[in-house]
């Protein structure tokens, strides 16, 4: 058993299709685990079926070998699960520090350490700590996003296009720090179009089509597959 695992997931917005069916993502501490596919595959769907931002038709939701399907979307935070969306995932108007300070809501502790370690993990943000995040960068504010969503010390990180409209140098930067994020044995889940890069960094993948699981595997396995290559990383 993984430490937090989507098992034969079936669900769909409101009375509407299902856009996945039975489909099953598993993710241990200290791991990165990519969810791949063509656009609407059910990607965002499965990640958010796990957050409990969609209910459930059918299959569970496990943490740490507790089932979670009932919970509510704040009580999977409880248990550790933290999410960065795609958009919106920064407050543009507050400083690199008080978005910090709001995303440790859940702490009763005192959170300076934990933003001493944030800025370990991202030196950028120690030296931007009082600049306004509107005028950051496109990847300065995803790290933003990154340290905002660490600052309640997750067991597992997901994370919803993460490198979505940052040139290759940043997206390449970002990826070096979901690496470092990795190493502090957080796990890690990602939907992600750049797909051969995010291979490269994950220790296992899933591809999904039309909802379902069409392949698995881990990194280098999808990466040197025949058919993965063909079909979804150009060649």
């Amino acid at each position: 058993m993984s430490f937090f695992e989507g098992n034969k997931m079936t669900a769909g917005y409101g009375k509407g299709p299902d856009i996945i069916n039975s489909c099953t993502i598993k993710v241990d501490q200290g791991e990165i685990v990519a969810i791949l596919g063509p656009n609407g595959a059910g990607k965002s769907t499965a990640m958010k079926a796990m957050l409990g931002l969609l209910n459930l038709k059918s299959g569970s939701v496990v943490i740490d070998g507790v089932d979670i399907s009932k919970l509510s979307p704040q009580d999977r935070v409880k248990k550790g699960i933290s999410f960065v969306p795609q958009t919106k995932n920064v407050f543009a108007e507050l400083t690199v520090k008080e978005n910090l300070e709001v995303g440790a809501f859940l702490r009763e502790d005192n959170i300076n350490k934990v933003i001493e370690e944030i800025f370990d993990l991202f030196p950028i943000l120690k030296v931007k700590s009082s600049q306004v995040v509107g005028q950051l960068s496109g990847g300065q504010r995803q790290q933003v996003a990154l340290g905002r969503a660490l600052m309640i010390k997750p067991s597992i990180l997901m994370l919803d296009e993460p490198t979505a409209g940052v040139s290759p140098i940043v997206m390449d930067e970002l990826f070096q720090h979901i690496l470092r994020v990795k190493e502090t044995n957080v796990g890690i889940i990602m939907v992600e179009q750049n797909a051969k890069q995010a291979l490269s960094i994950s220790d296992r993948g899933y591809v999904l089509v039309t909802g379902e699981n069409k392949f698995e595997g881990s990194g280098d396995e999808l990466l040197n597959d025949p058919e993965v290559r063909r079909s979804f990383l150009g060649g």
